[in-house]
C-alpha cells in the first residue's frame, strides 16, 4: 500500500494560500457589521453554515459525502473505507436519518471526514434536493453508490448532485454478485449514462460487504462438508482513486467549496438587504403618504397646505436616504425633489393643474363640500408623495444615480407601473376613515350638518 502523509502539512503551497484566502472571506462575511440585524436573523442557518465552514478550514478538513438508495450499502462502504465500524449498516430499511460523520484516520491524520446520508428513495423530491444542497454544499467530494443500473430516482439524484459542480464518483457496490462479464457490461452501461453528468472515467466498482464464499472440505471418510467463510471488503481501487484525488486536489477543493458557499451567501445577503430595504422603504413612504394626505385634506387654508406638503416630501427624501446609507442635507433633498417635480410636471402637467384648482376651490367651499374637496386633494397629495418616494428610492438604490437613461425614464417607468385610479380610490377611503376617527373633524361635520 502506498504511504500517505500522516499529519505534517507542507507550508507555503498554493492550496495553503487558497485556504487562507477562503478563510479570510468567510471571516469577513461573518464579521460584516453592515448586514442589517433582520437580514442576519433571516439567514441564521446560512451564517451557522459559514461558521462551520470556517471551522472546517481552520482544521484543514476535507469532507466526502456519500449518497444512494437504501440497501445499496452506503454505510458498509463508508465503514470499509474507514477500516472500522462507524456507521450503522442496516439493510432492511434505512437506518440513516440524518447525515452522520466519521474521520478517515488512515489518510492525512484524520483530516478527511466521510458523511453518510439518508437513503434518497426515502425522501421526496423536495427533501432530496434539500439534502443534496445542504450536505453536498458543505462537502468537497461526492460519492454516489448504486448496486446495479441507474434507476430513475438515482439518475435524478445524480443530476442534482452533479449540479453542485464538485468531483463526483459513481460506485457500483456489491460487484461480487456479478460475473466478470456481467460486471464489465454493467460498468460500461453506467459509464455511458453517468459521463454526461459527472465526466468520463468516474465509475468504479467495489464490494464493501461481500457475500460469504462456500468452502467445501473433504472429511476423512470421503464425505464433503460445506461451510461459509467471510471475505474481506474489496474497496482497494476506490480507496486508491480517492486518496490520489484528495492528495492532489483536496485542499484546493476545500478552499473552492468554501469560497463558492461564501459567494452564494454573499449574494443571498445582498438580495435580502435589498428586499429588507425595499420593504422598509414601502412602509416609510406609506407613512408619509398618510401624513401628507391628512395634512392636505384637513388644512382649510389654500396653498399653505401645499407648502406644508412640500416640507413632508423633503423629510421623506432625507429618511429614504438614511435607509439606503446616504446622508442628505435639506438643501440636497430639495434639489432632488426639484428634479423629480420637473419630470412630473413634464409628464403630468394636467394632473398638477387639477391639484392647484382643487386647492383653490377648497378655500371657497363650505360644509360637506369642504370635506369632500379636501379629501379629494388629500388623495392627490397621497399619490404625488407615493410617486415621489418611489422615484427617490430608485435613485438611492442605484447609488444616487439615475442610470444611463436619466430621471425622466425612471419617473415614466414608475408612473407606468402604478394604477393611479385604484391608488386614488384607496387613498380617499383611507383618509375619510382617518378623518372619521378624528373628534375635531366629527364636531365640525356635525355643526355643518
Amino acid at each position: 500500500m502506498r504511504a500517505w502523509r500522516s499529519g505534517k502539512r507542507a507550508s507555503a503551497t498554493l492550496p495553503d494560500a487558497h485556504l487562507l484566502e477562503a478563510n479570510r472571506n468567510l471571516r469577513e462575511l461573518l464579521e460584516d457589521t453592515s448586514v442589517p440585524a433582520a437580514v442576519r436573523q433571516a439567514l441564521e442557518p446560512e451564517f451557522r453554515e459559514v461558521e462551520r465552514l470556517a471551522e472546517k478550514l481552520r482544521r484543514e478538513e476535507i469532507h466526502l459525502a456519500v449518497f444512494g438508495r437504501v440497501g445499496t450499502g452506503k454505510s458498509s462502504l463508508c465503514n470499509a473505507l474507514l477500516g472500522r465500524e462507524v456507521f450503522s449498516a442496516g439493510t432492511l430499511h434505512g437506518e440513516t436519518r440524518d447525515a452522520q460523520a466519521g474521520a478517515w484516520e488512515a489518510f492525512d491524520a484524520g483530516h478527511v471526514v466521510l458523511f453518510d446520508t439518508p437513503g434518497i428513495d426515502e425522501l421526496d423530491g423536495e427533501a432530496r434536493e434539500r439534502l443534496a444542497r445542504e450536505v453536498a454544499g458543505r462537502s468537497d467530494v461526492l460519492l454516489m453508490v448504486v448496486e446495479g443500473d441507474l434507476t430513475e430516482i438515482e439518475h435524478r439524484a445524480l443530476s442534482e448532485i452533479a449540479a453542485r459542480h464538485k468531483p463526483v464518483l459513481l460506485v457500483l457496490n456489491k460487484a461480487d454478485r456479478y460475473t466478470s462479464e456481467e460486471q464489465a457490461s454493467l460498468l460500461g452501461r453506467l459509464e455511458d449514462r453517468a459521463a454526461p453528468l459527472i465526466g468520463a472515467g468516474r465509475v468504479l466498482s467495489a464490494s464493501a460487504d461481500p457475500r460469504p464464499e462456500t468452502v467445501v472440505r473433504v472429511l476423512p471418510d470421503g464425505s464433503e462438508q460445506e461451510s461459509q467463510r467471510n471475505r474481506p471488503a474489496d474497496v482497494h481501487d476506490l480507496r486508491e482513486r480517492l486518496w490520489a484525488l484528495l492528495e492532489a486536489e483536496g485542499k484546493t477543493l476545500a478552499a473552492l467549496n468554501a469560497a463558492l458557499f461564501a459567494s452564494e451567501l454573499d449574494s443571498q445577503v445582498a438580495r435580502r438587504v435589498v428586499e429588507a430595504r425595499r420593504a422598509l422603504a414601502e412602509q416609510l413612504i406609506r407613512r408619509y403618504c398618510i401624513g401628507k394626505g391628512l395634512a392636505v385634506a384637513a388644512n382649510p387654508v389654500p396653498v399653505a397646505d401645499l407648502l406644508a406638503a412640500a416640507g413632508i416630501d423633503v423629510a421623506m427624501v432625507i429618511h429614504l436616504g438614511q435607509l439606503y446609507g446616504h446622508s442628505l442635507s435639506r438643501r440636497e433633498a430639495s434639489r432632488l425633489l426639484l428634479t423629480i417635480t420637473a419630470q412630473l410636471l413634464a409628464l403630468m402637467g394636467a394632473y398638477w393643474g387639477v391639484n392647484l384648482v382643487s386647492s383653490a376651490l377648497k378655500g371657497v367651499s363650505v360644509g360637506m363640500t369642504t370635506v369632500v374637496t379636501g379629501v379629494a386633494q388629500g388623495a392627490l397629495a397621497w399619490y404625488a408623495t407615493l410617486v415621489t418616494g418611489k422615484v427617490a428610492e430608485s435613485w438611492f438604490a442605484r447609488g444616487k444615480s439615475w442610470g444611463p437613461e436619466g430621471p425622466r425614464a425612471t419617473v415614466r417607468g414608475i408612473l407606468d407601473d402604478l394604477d393611479r385610479d385604484s391608488i386614488l380610490r384607496d387613498a380617499r377611503r383611507e383618509i375619510l376613515g382617518l378623518l372619521d376617527r378624528s373628534p375635531n373633524d366629527r364636531e365640525e361635520r356635525s355643526g355643518s350638518e
